[in-house]
């Protein structure tokens, strides 16, 4: 009984492995362009919404910020808004805390 492996199975067998390598790399490239199109780029997506949301706030424009708050923007600056919070109460917070604007007249149909 022969206990060693034939040279013709040897010889098929490295065929076979490289083949697998290939299809390997194949699969790894259509999964990470799935990765890209599912996650990725959605996700880029909404960072630079974000960003063109932030770039056109005005004073006036009724905004949600993430912690919840709702209010009124008083004051652009440079980096902070100035939020008006109720009658009287601002606070000052930084632009890219807002998470939304809102339509007018959120505020008192909240009230």
């Amino acid at each position: 009984m022969n206990l060693f492996v034939s040279e013709a199975w040897a010889q098929g067998g490295g065929a076979g492995a490289q083949g697998g390598t290939y299809s390997f790399l194949i699969m790894m490239v259509v999964l990470f362009g799935i990765m890209y199109f599912m996650l990725i780029r959605p996700q880029q997506k909404r960072v630079k919404d974000h960003r063109t949301m932030v770039q056109n706030l005005a004073k006036g424009d009724e905004v949600v910020t993430n912690g919840g708050t709702l209010g009124r923007i008083a004051h652009v600056g440079e980096q902070f808004v100035t939020l008006e919070i109720a009658e009287g109460v601002s606070v000052k917070i930084q632009k890219g805390s807002i998470a939304a604007i809102m339509p007018k007249g959120t505020i008192k149909a909240n009230s």
